[in-house]
């Protein structure tokens, strides 16, 4: 496979990452926490609370992920990368989303505890595996910079 298509078709499973994390973080976890109320009761108690939050903030902050790949999209046409080096960097990327998840949902979490009196922490288990998906990712990426070393120094040899 050439670089950029690995590129591209990692900077897709990164975006796809961030928007299932924007979706854990601003839907499927405020539903879970406060069954029965609906994204608009919640919002509105939060806003009577004082504990409304920006989902821009969230948004912005999961967008690095995706900003990332596409800097890969660019390095990879220019030809700085091989597929291999390349499947590391996006697996590298896609486990440290679970650092971008924790501190995206973390604002909004404890607005939710303390709104509700409940705790900060993931009621929906969307999270649970975003960290999974992080966690292989994570073992991905080493062993695609040990292919990509060991080919390297074979080459070099």
């Amino acid at each position: 496979m050439k670089p950029v298509t690995v590129a591209v078709l990692g900077g897709l499973a990164v975006v796809l990452y961030a928007a299932v994390a924007a979706l854990q973080i601003l839907v499927w976890n405020p539903l879970a926490a406060v069954p029965g109320a609906s994204l608009v009761e919640i919002s509105g108690h939060l806003d009577d609370t004082g504990e409304a939050f920006s989902p821009w903030s969230v948004l912005a902050t999961l967008l690095v992920g995706p900003v990332l790949a596409l800097a890969l999209v660019v390095i990879a046409a220019l030809g700085r990368l091989s597929a291999v080096w390349c499947g590391a960097a996006v697996c590298a990327v896609i486990a440290a989303g679970a650092l971008g998840y924790f501190g995206a949902a973390f604002i909004p979490g404890m607005s939710l505890a303390d709104a509700y009196g409940i705790s900060g922490g993931d009621h929906a288990p969307g999270g649970l595996v975003l960290c999974a998906v992080s966690a292989v990712a994570a073992a991905g990426a080493i062993v695609f910079a040990v292919v990509a070393a060991r080919r390297g120094a074979r080459g070099a040899g």
